[in-house]
């Protein structure tokens, strides 16, 4: 089993009931299988047409690791990043490519093995407490004219019936985590702010609520 490395953490970056969420489902969301396989096989061959051997590259909101298990083989080295003890467990006990190392950490974290070439954030930045700040701490990891590689539901583009009824009862019974009602042109515009450029943009398969998004630290 591999072993996880503490990264420091940016003060507020996360809040303990963020991590017992995840902890607590991490099990039933490790056994959930991929709604979308296509739409998912279609992603993961876009982001890797977008990096090369040399790269050095580093995910945050693994997860339970599937996503880095299939990339790292085609970078040079891939850290993977979790705030939760358990996915990181799960992702750990996965066999796994030698370049690929697991860390315990979230969205603002200070690694000193930055720069990277390339930041990987799927399903992750609607997670996050302040997503400004957090793509702040995403631009500071990234050699200049790295690449953000990120995949983000935008819950304020849904029908208001979801937006105001569902969600809110979802999380009132902890079914599903805080998570930030964002619009696409917040999202665009918060990464545009932070120091990026937008290179690409588009949604796999059915749910078109659930944006990919390459962008370009600027400098």
């Amino acid at each position: 089993m591999r072993q996880t490395t503490p990264i420091v953490l940016t003060s507020g970056m996360t809040e303990r009931s963020d991590v017992q969420f995840w902890d607590r489902v991490a099990d039933r969301y490790a056994a959930r299988p991929i709604k979308d396989v296509a739409a998912y096989e279609a992603m993961l061959a876009d982001v890797a047409s977008r990096l090369s051997a040399s790269d050095r590259v580093l995910e945050i909101g693994c997860g339970t690791g599937g996503t880095a298990i299939r990339l790292a083989p085609g970078v040079l080295q891939w850290k993977a990043t979790d705030l939760s003890p358990e996915m990181l467990r799960i992702a750990q006990a996965k066999p796994a490519p030698a370049n690929l190392s697991f860390a315990m950490a979230g969205a603002e974290l200070a690694a000193g093995e930055a720069p990277y070439d390339a930041v990987c954030a799927f399903l992750i930045l609607h997670l996050v407490r302040d997503l400004r700040t957090s793509l702040a701490a995403i631009r500071d990891q990234l050699k200049p004219g790295g690449l953000l590689l990120s995949k983000t539901f935008c819950f304020g583009d849904m029908n208001i019936v979801m937006r105001r009824a569902v969600l809110p009862a979802l999380q009132a019974f902890g079914m599903v985590p805080p998570v930030s009602v964002l619009t696409l042109s917040e999202l665009r515009q918060a990464i545009v702010d932070t120091g990026f450029a937008i290179e690409a943009e588009r949604s796999f398969g059915r749910n078109r609520h659930s944006h990919y998004i390459v962008a370009r630290r600027s400098s």
